[in-house]
């Protein structure tokens, strides 16, 4: 096992959750790198970019028991966690911005451009109204997880719809403070920051990945849940990890064993049109949420979180390099996951 302790990618993670914890963090993720070449004192766009995963990674698993206890036993095992990607949804207004919020995927685009990241494909999603961005790494693409940052159309939707939607996401607000913003740029021109400058600011940059928005009306949710469950999970969970996934050798020999120790893993395995990319989730571990009623009170409820996936991807029969596509009918597939039974 790599003792990432002298690395800025483990720097990086102590300065949020400590040694030890960085140390459990970092110890589940196959192919961190043991250097990127960044001065002493300074982190690179890709040290910074491993420790902005893995803090994600590790918030969905304190999210999402069911992919916590799947870690915990590869990690007994002896393995790691080959992480693909992770994946979040925004909101899209046709001619307004989400609040405080730039609307959609640009949200996302102004953090992960700066560092590596650029749209590799787009997947049209049209049974959900939805749009899917594939953000891949430059730097170093089959290892660096990649990002599937979805956009719901609000515009697709009537007008019912539209009006529940805008009283529950126009007040969103902006996470990235100026100095996050300041860091995200020297990030783009130059490539590394110092580390002290970098760990405010992946402090910010990861309140991204939340929930901009106070807490919904009761009425607005049944409203959206009424004719899109996606966009009732993004009333609730906003622009967290909606999942992670794990690139495995065999998921369909995963998922017999998952479903063989009871848990809650998706009927059938997905398979892309090239046959190439195969993929299959837990069904979506519940959380409770706080809504408002009608008299303004907090009501409790039920909904759908957070869930873990498993990918396997073949090479392509030319290039032999690693096919790194998504495709629409699998991941139309994978978003039933956070439907509520």
């Amino acid at each position: 096992m790599i003792d990432m302790h002298d690395t800025a990618i483990a720097r990086l993670v102590e300065g949020l959750v400590g040694p030890a914890a960085a140390q459990e963090t970092l110890a589940r993720i196959a192919h961190l790198p043991e250097t990127t070449g960044a001065p002493a004192g300074m982190a690179s766009r890709l040290d910074f970019t491993w420790a902005m995963n893995a803090a994600l990674f590790a918030d969905l698993l304190e999210r999402v028991p069911t992919g916590r206890a799947y870690v915990a036993d590869r990690i007994a095992a002896g393995e790691r966690i080959r992480f693909d990607h992770g994946a979040l949804r925004t909101i899209r207004f046709p001619s307004s911005a989400t609040g405080a919020m730039a609307g959609g995927i640009d949200a996302f685009r102004r953090i992960l451009e700066p560092l590596g990241y650029r749209v590799a494909a787009v997947y049209p999603l049209p049974r959900l109204r939805m749009t899917g961005f594939a953000f891949r790494h430059l730097g170093d693409p089959e290892n660096v997880p990649q990002f599937f940052v979805s956009e719901l159309d609000v515009g697709q939707f009537d007008g019912a719809f539209g009006a529940a939607a805008h009283r529950v996401f126009d007040s969103s607000r902006d996470p990235l403070d100026d100095q996050a913003k300041a860091v995200l740029a020297r990030f783009a021109s130059e490539g590394t920051v110092p580390l002290a400058d970098a760990l405010p600011a992946l402090r910010t940059i990861l309140t991204a990945f939340g929930r901009q928005h106070a807490m919904p009306a009761l009425a607005d949710y049944e409203t959206l849940l009424a004719q899109s469950a996606e966009a009732a999970w993004i009333a609730t969970e906003g622009n967290s990890f909606n999942h992670v996934t794990d690139r495995v050798d065999d998921v369909d020999q995963v998922a017999a064993q998952q479903r063989a120790l009871g848990r809650p893993i998706k009927d059938r395995v997905e398979v892309s049109a090239n046959g190439r990319v195969r993929q299959t989730a837990f069904r979506a571990d519940p959380v409770q949420r706080f809504f408002r009623d009608a008299q303004g009170r907090g009501v409790e409820r039920e909904v759908p979180g957070s869930f873990y996936e498993f990918i396997t991807r073949d090479r392509e029969p030319l290039s032999r390099k690693l096919d790194l596509s998504f495709d629409s009918a699998n991941a139309t597939g994978i978003f039933t996951m956070t439907r509520a039974a």
